[in-house]
């Protein structure tokens, strides 16, 4: 329903008529569609939580561990592509407000964990010395950048076809573009001297084989 009619085309009178329940059973478990929205966005994103959970445990360089997140994002828009859908409609309408304190703290809960792994890698990589940020950039805001990066890329190619634009294999094109970034604070090991599309294999192989074996029968 949201998909086809955005958020002011749901309501809980046909989210209880599609469901085959009473409208006061659904109210039961939700006061409200902000509710039912926030619902929906938690699950995605525990679902991107754990495929990013998935992705950190990848044995390599830290730089390496990023470029598995990465895959993960990437794997959640392809396994879970009405959820990212939704999750893109549902950032431009103002919800949380709305929400009980429980949902809003679980809701919380979940974006503190997917911020929390990759911040956590690049702590590891300024740790060990493989990358220095600047003083005014956080690992938190730094991480902000590659989630706007990697969301609103799947979300330009979730529309047109961007050749149109001149714009050629645009998934490639992204990777390209998160290796400007981290070769922009000098992220070790550097893109031109080591061959991230084998670690992007063996990250396929060895931590989502069973993921991309989904998709290939999906």
């Amino acid at each position: 329903m949201l998909l086809e009619g955005g958020y002011l085309g749901l309501n809980m009178d046909r989210i209880a008529e599609a469901a085959e329940y009473s409208k006061g059973t659904i109210y039961q478990h939700f006061s409200c569609k902000e509710e039912v929205l926030n619902a929906i966005c938690t699950q995605s994103l525990e679902q991107m939580a754990d495929l990013f959970a998935q992705g950190n445990t990848f044995s390599g360089r830290t730089r390496e561990r990023m470029i598995a997140i990465g895959e993960a994002y990437d794997l959640f828009v392809k396994l879970y592509p009405h959820h990212f859908q939704s999750s893109q409609i549902l950032q431009t309408v103002s919800i949380r407000e709305k929400t009980s304190e429980a949902r809003q703290q679980r809701f919380e809960a979940v974006e503190h964990r997917c911020i929390g792994i990759v911040s956590g890698i690049i702590r590891d990589g300024l740790t060990q010395g493989d990358l220095v940020l600047p003083r005014w950039i956080t690992p938190e805001q730094f991480t902000f950048g590659l989630w706007a990066l990697s969301s609103g890329a799947h979300a330009i190619m979730a529309g047109k076809p961007l050749e149109d634009l001149g714009i050629e294999r645009p998934h490639d094109t992204l990777y390209a573009n998160y290796h400007i970034m981290l070769d922009g604070v000098g992220w070790q090991p550097l893109s031109h001297v080591w061959d991230y599309e084998q670690t992007r294999a063996r990250i396929r192989k060895e931590v989502f084989r069973d993921a991309y074996r989904q998709l290939e029968l999906g």
